[in-house]
């Protein structure tokens, strides 16, 4: 992170209520301290207070990244900056919060904690996806959850297979197939009965969605895995393929997707005491028992 910090994004919702209030105390606060803001094109704030450009312009302009919402706003901002090495600090105006964890009444405090250099940096590893259509036309992404392939548009399941480093590990029946970081293993990939895996373990998770067999179980596998899915040919197959929520392309027999750990990072700006496993047991209710303190 650059210091002083310049130029700061701010991303989210604005026409969300509770968003736009966050915002409206954020415009002067960073005015106040000569930064200059980053807002998107159609952003409904004050001229005076904040440029407005396109939001792919962020990463290469910006040396912070505020995220005002939910972890999907969070999401969408690293997929903004990932390639760029810009930090995120994440404002919590959504619901569950794994990523967004500065609360609103801190926020001002922990913004000037964060100009000043003084919060936690948390790198956390993406995933680089590749989707090779049959023509050889190709589309990539990163993320930081997951990587989704599933079903599309049809009550019928999927027949796949999945292969790690060329290797076959096995024909799934279901409704598609989660390969999930350590920070996606509390999402999606935990309801699929996925385990939670700690951010920071050179691990990913594989979980089937919905699998036809009791035997189809989630496995974890090492980071420097390549994983490789391919759909078995089958009338009326239609899939696709979700990189943190956001769609990267429609998904046949004759393509290929492949999902291995990046080379970039994504770092995350926490408070000062972030404890891991203090937001799990906040955000999962864990210990609500009379032991719990």
């Amino acid at each position: 992170m650059a210091f002083p910090v310049r130029t700061c994004a701010l991303v989210g919702r604005f026409s969300d209520p509770r968003i736009a209030e966050s915002v409206a105390a954020l415009l002067p606060h960073l005015a106040a301290r000569g930064v200059t803001v980053l807002v998107s094109e159609d952003a409904q704030v004050p001229s005076a207070l904040a440029s407005r450009v396109p939001e792919e312009q962020f990463g290469a302009r910006a040396d912070l990244v505020i995220a005002i919402g939910g972890d999907g706003t969070l999401l969408y901002a690293a997929r903004l900056v990932a390639r760029h090495g810009v930090p995120l600090l994440g404002v919590n105006r959504g619901r569950l919060g794994f990523l967004t964890d500065i609360m609103p009444q801190d926020m001002l405090a922990s913004v000037d904690a964060a100009l000043a250099g003084k919060l936690s940096a948390d790198e956390r590893p993406l995933l680089a996806v590749s989707l090779t259509w049959a023509g050889g036309r190709l589309a990539q992404a990163l993320a930081l959850n997951d990587v989704v392939m599933q079903k599309h548009d049809t009550g019928r399941t999927l027949d796949f297979e999945t292969r790690i480093n060329g290797q076959l590990v096995n024909a799934h029946g279901g409704d598609g197939i989660i390969v999930a970081t350590g920070t996606g293993s509390t999402a999606y990939a935990l309801s699929c009965g996925g385990p939670i895996v700690e951010p920071h373990l050179p691990a990913l998770v594989i979980a089937p969605i919905c699998p036809h067999t009791l035997s189809d179980r989630p496995i974890v596998v090492s980071s420097s895995s390549v994983i490789e899915v391919a759909l078995v040919e089958r009338a009326d197959t239609r899939a696709h393929v979700i990189c943190d929520g956001a769609m990267l392309g429609d998904f046949s027999a004759q393509d290929r997707l492949e999902v291995r750990t990046a080379r970039e990072r994504v770092t995350l700006l926490h408070p000062p005491g972030h404890d891991y496993y203090r937001l799990l047991r906040s955000k999962l209710h864990w210990g609500r028992g009379s032991f719990e303190r």
